[in-house]
This record gives C-alpha cells, sequence and structure tokens, in this order.
C-alpha cells in the first residue's frame, strides 16, 4: 500500500498539506466540504502537488516537515524549483546577507 503526502491551493491563496492513501477520494472530500477544518471555508481547492511513500511512518515525517516550511518554499517545490528550493533551504535561520 502507497501513502501520499498533498499539498493544496485554497481558493484564498492559502497552501494546505496533508497526506492520505487515497488522493482521488481525499481531494472529493475537500472539495465537497466532507472535511471540516482548514479547507472547508477556502473551497474550492485545486491539488498542486503530491510525493507518494512506502510507508504510514514516512508520510507522516514528510507532512510535518512540509507544515514547517515558508509559503516561498513550498511554492518552490511546487514549481519544481531545485536550486531555489536549495537556496531557501541554505538561507533558514540566515539573515539573507552574503
Amino acid at each position: 500500500m502507497s501513502f501520499y503526502v498533498y499539498i493544496l491551493r485554497c481558493a484564498d491563496g492559502s497552501y494546505y498539506v496533508g497526506h492520505t492513501d487515497d488522493l482521488e477520494r481525499r481531494l472529493a472530500a475537500h472539495q465537497s466540504g466532507q472535511i471540516r477544518g482548514y479547507t472547508h471555508s477556502r473551497r474550492p481547492v485545486q491539488f498542486v502537488f503530491h510525493e507518494e511513500f512506502p510507508s504510514r511512518e514516512n508520510v507522516f515525517l514528510r507532512e510535518r516537515q512540509l507544515k514547517g516550511w515558508s509559503r516561498r518554499k513550498k511554492e518552490a517545490l511546487v514549481r519544481g524549483d531545485w536550486q531555489g528550493l536549495r537556496r531557501l533551504s541554505r538561507g533558514h535561520g540566515s539573515t539573507g546577507s552574503p
């Protein structure tokens, strides 16, 4: 069985990170409002990213990591901007000065 971490872009422009073992069912649940919480009042949502993992433990760890990322870093991941992602990772905790 596979597990997935996913990112949704909400109607208000914010991002939501979650996990599931069934991407289609989970997206439909978010869209229909079946899932109460963050996305319920921010519909419609757009599915923008996912990664597959072999275990629930691995997907939980990745979800926690992504939830801690800045908006800019999530956007770089969604775009597949690996250089930008590396740059934002190096700058973590710094003032941005050379």
